[in-house]
């Protein structure tokens, strides 16, 4: 499985397999109706997958590994055999991303950037697994409550450069790869927007891809004083469409359809921007 990110801006659709997430938590908890919304998703055209079992939103509190094994490996073994694009496992545990790359999974997507657990580093080299390293500072518990930035992104720039030097010490490919600058964690609405409006200090300082995750999150309710996530469509795909004119590579979003849409125009505006 190869990802070009010279042709294409991927829409990554999210598949939350919780209770508790911040927007869709209960909608596809079960095997089934977690399938099914995937599906769903690769037809509206999701082109990646991504599960995740355990809440990340801000005052979330972790779940076992049992558990999380439980609520994503049988969702992974089905997907893996019934669509035909790349899934990838959201994830700060080890053992998780290396059972979910043993059933399937193509992709890990660490929110702890390899710093949560020092084996997961270990996990990405040995199987050379595409893995998307995140930005962020504590843990979901607490990553709203005491966070203070000098000079953010230039932080930010030294800190997923740690999380590239673990990956590459444990033998990652570079080529494997994804930087998140972690819009939501440990940020606020003014962080967030000095982080989008940098998307493209951030590739030409790393001349790596690029996610941005901001579908539905707090900060966008802010500006447009809406507390219902699922309200949030359209202050989502404002985000979606500038982080795409930007440069960003990966678009993780709950609203695929819509998304997709927007994102081709914005890349081709962007394409053709010096014509």
């Amino acid at each position: 499985m190869v990802l070009d990110f010279s042709k294409k801006i991927y829409v990554m659709g999210i598949l939350n397999v919780t209770p508790d997430s911040f927007s869709d938590g209960g909608d596809n908890f079960h095997v089934e109706g977690a399938v099914k919304r995937a599906k769903e998703m690769v037809k509206e055209g999701a082109d990646i997958i991504d599960i995740g079992g355990e809440s990340s939103r801000p005052g979330a509190d972790p779940v076992s590994l049992e558990e999380e094994l439980k609520r994503v490996i049988p969702v992974i073994e089905r997907l893996s055999k019934e669509i035909d694009v790349p899934i990838s496992i959201d994830t700060y545990k080890s053992e998780v991303a290396k059972k979910a790359l043993e059933a399937g999974a193509h992709i890990i997507n660490d929110i702890s950037g390899f710093k949560r657990d020092e084996n997961m580093a270990k996990v990405a080299g040995e199987k050379n697994a595409y893995s998307i390293l995140m930005h962020m500072r504590g843990n979901p518990k607490n990553m709203q409550e005491n966070y203070h930035y000098g000079n953010i992104i230039k932080e930010i720039e030294e800190e997923l450069q740690e999380s590239i030097d673990l990956a590459l010490k444990n033998g990652l490919s570079r080529d494997k790869i994804i930087l998140d600058p972690g819009i939501g964690f440990a940020k606020g609405i003014k962080e967030n927007v000095e982080v989008i409006n940098n998307i493209e200090r951030l590739k030409e300082k790393f001349n790596l891809p690029i996610l941005i995750g901001a579908s539905r999150k707090t900060f966008i309710g802010k500006i447009l004083n809406i507390e219902e996530p699922k309200e949030r469509l359209e202050g989502s795909l404002a985000i979606a469409a500038i982080s795409a004119y930007l440069g960003g590579n990966i678009l993780r979003v709950h609203d695929v359809r819509e998304t997709k849409r927007v994102v081709e125009v914005a890349n081709y505006l962007r394409m053709n921007k010096n014509l």
